[in-house]
């Protein structure tokens, strides 16, 4: 494959956790961003540093802009990465206010998104967009984001791309 499929990458409910009993809190720390509290996963910036091997990282936050202003420094990862503006117009294309960005940016690209909020509309894009490029969703869940088990089915996911282009 001569282009890495592109990598979009969610932070609140992926990285920034929530939703954990407080007596049960995951491995973790608190960074304040912009005067919030967000509680870091522990080991975010090692899963999304062996996700750069073999993908193409774009920041698909609500953060914007300001996922490069703390994630880069705060996990580890050394350059920022590209990311996605939203239109958060009411007349907008797609339901999930995501999806416009997204496509704008990819084009015909192959894609895996990682996210805790995907909904039937994003499913309903991801299957119709498979029958022409090849596109996976990640879900995660809010109070764990992130974790070994998607970044297996990811690379493992990307590595398939890459035997069918050889």
């Amino acid at each position: 494959m001569r282009t890495r499929p592109l990598l979009f990458v969610d932070v609140d409910g992926v990285i920034s956790l929530f939703g954990f009993p407080v007596g049960a809190r995951p491995d973790g720390r608190f960074e304040m961003v912009d005067g919030i509290a967000h509680y870091l996963s522990a080991t975010a910036g090692e899963h999304l540093r062996r996700l750069a091997s073999a993908f193409e990282p774009v920041w698909c936050t609500g953060w914007e802009e300001k996922a490069n202003e703390y994630l880069p420094h705060a996990l580890g990862l050394g350059e920022p990465y590209p990311f996605l503006t939203f239109e958060r117009d009411v007349g907008r294309t797609h339901a999930h206010w995501k999806l416009d960005a997204i496509e704008a940016y990819a084009g015909t690209r192959p894609l895996a998104w990682i996210d805790d909020a995907h909904d039937d509309d994003c499913r309903a894009w991801a299957a119709a967009r498979t029958d022409r490029t090849p596109t996976l969703l990640v879900t995660t869940e809010p109070h764990a984001g992130l974790v070994e088990v998607d970044v297996d089915r990811l690379l493992g996911w990307s590595a398939q791309l890459s035997a069918l282009s050889a």
